[in-house]
């Protein structure tokens, strides 16, 4: 085993349903607890996080500390745990996982075997109830996602980014901290930079976790309307930051706002353009819902596709007229 110290840091807000979960997975890592510190930045909860993570360190068991970010967004706490962070290593972390045990020992060895600046996994996208699991299974998928490569479990290769990430302490003396501007795509800027200054970010297809995903319909429009209103502002702070698979959801509802006036005003050219491109939508739909083991999903990620696409990109074009979501 490597002789380094592992700083792990996790951001987190309202997390008492999965905190223990995370925390507990830390305990079976077979990388030494000896060689880590674990360093959680709490985001004044209201609910039971704070007490759960405190149960914990009065156990005198495990290497933990917990700090308070006043500010409660994310970029801040991880800002915050990087500075205090001892370790050579500084692998982020979040409370809404599941990391297996050999998680961190695959993070350690990929920067110490690698040229790679920052190392991740394979995200296995999980949720509760039947809602949750179809949910879930559309966020694993390309129609779903796009190429995301850690969703949907194209590894061993350089990537544009990878989840939470496992960084070599200089890189942040290199590119900087995380842009406390960026409340939602904060990883993709600081990849982007990484990559901008001549390093690179690898993502292994050995490194896996499980990632709990919104279980209600309401909830997945929610992040997907965020997610997507983030999309010009963090292009506005760095645009090289996002890849074009971001865009296309917002490049979808401007043609269903453009492509019927101008079928109308054109019907030979723009009345056969729209109608191939709900046809192969469609038929993109139709096989993603139902081309699986378990079809009985596809009742519900059938229309949860266009629904999901349709609410990202409406949060892009909110975003894009200065209107801020989050």
């Amino acid at each position: 085993m490597t002789d380094v110290c592992v700083s792990v840091i996790v951001p987190l807000y309202n997390e008492e349903k999965y905190i223990q979960n995370c925390i507990e997975s830390l305990a079976l890592q077979t990388y030494p607890a000896s060689n880590m510190e674990w360093i959680f930045v709490d985001g004044n909860s209201t609910d039971q996080t704070r007490e759960i993570i405190e149960s914990y360190i009065a156990q005198e068991r495990y290497p933990m500390v917990l700090l308070h970010n006043e500010k409660r967004k994310t970029p801040y706490a991880l800002n915050m745990a990087i500075e205090r962070a001892r370790g050579k290593y500084i692998i982020r972390l979040d409370a809404h996982s599941y990391f297996y045990p050999d998680y961190i020992e695959r993070c350690v060895y990929y920067l110490d075997n690698t040229d790679a600046d920052n190392v991740g996994g394979l995200a296995e996208t999980e949720a509760e109830g039947f809602v949750g699991q179809a949910i879930a299974k559309m966020l694993s998928t390309k129609f779903g996602v796009g190429g995301s490569d850690f969703r949907v479990g194209e590894g061993n290769r350089y990537v544009d980014t990878v989840p939470f990430g496992a960084f070599r302490r200089e890189v942040f003396a290199r590119v900087g901290l995380f842009n406390t501007k960026l409340l939602r795509s904060e990883d993709n800027d600081m990849n982007s930079r990484i990559r901008q200054s001549g390093g690179k970010v690898w993502l292994a297809e050995d490194i896996r976790f499980k990632y709990y995903c919104r279980n209600t319909v309401k909830d997945i429009l929610k992040m997907g309307l965020q997610n997507g209103n983030a999309l010009f502002h963090t292009l506005r702070e760095n645009p090289k930051a996002m890849s074009i698979r971001h865009f296309i959801p917002f490049l979808f509802v401007v043609s269903l706002l453009v492509m019927p006036g101008l079928s109308f005003l054109f019907p030979p050219v723009f009345g056969t353009l729209f109608a191939i491109e709900l046809g192969l939508y469609l038929v993109l739909d139709l096989y993603f819902s139902f081309a699986n083991k378990t079809p009985r999903y596809g009742l519900i990620t059938v229309w949860l596709y266009p629904l999901f696409h349709i609410v990202y990109g409406t949060g892009s074009a909110l975003g894009m007229l200065g209107i801020e979501l989050y």
